[in-house]
C-alpha cells in the first residue's frame, strides 16, 4: 500500500500530524492503484420526503407554471416554499429578475435543500 521510496513518520498528537500534512503530500506515501470507492450506506440524506395534501386545482396550477418554467413542479413547490420562509424571516431581497432567476435556478438543483 505504502510507496517504498518514503516511509510514514510517527506522530506523538495530531497538532503535529496536522502541521506535517500542511507541506506534505500523501500521494509521496500512498499508493493510488491500492486506493478503494469508500461507501457510507448509513449516512442520512439531507432532503426528507414528505406528503401534502394539496387542493387539486391548485396542483394543476403548479404543474402548468412549472411547464411553463421548464422545471419539475417538486423544485418549483420548494422554491415558492423557500421565498415565502425568506419574507416571513424578513431576509428575502428583490433581485433583478436575472439574478433572481438564477438564483432559483441554483435553488431547482437542491443547493440550498
Amino acid at each position: 500500500m505504502m510507496k517504498k521510496d518514503k516511509t510514514m513518520p510517527k506522530f506523538k498528537n495530531e497538532d503535529e500530524e496536522r502541521e506535517f500534512w500542511a507541506t506534505h503530500s500523501p500521494l509521496d506515501y500512498f499508493d493510488t492503484k491500492d486506493f478503494k470507492r469508500a461507501s457510507f450506506p448509513k449516512l442520512k440524506p439531507s432532503l426528507k420526503s414528505i406528503s401534502i395534501r394539496l387542493p387539486e386545482g391548485m396542483l394543476a396550477e403548479l404543474k402548468t407554471l412549472a411547464n411553463k418554467k421548464d422545471v419539475p413542479y417538486q423544485s418549483l413547490a420548494k422554491i415558492y416554499l423557500a421565498r415565502q420562509i425568506s419574507l416571513e424571516r424578513g431576509s428575502f431581497r428583490t433581485a433583478p429578475k436575472k439574478r433572481r432567476q438564477k438564483a432559483d435556478a441554483q435553488q431547482v438543483t437542491g443547493a440550498d435543500f
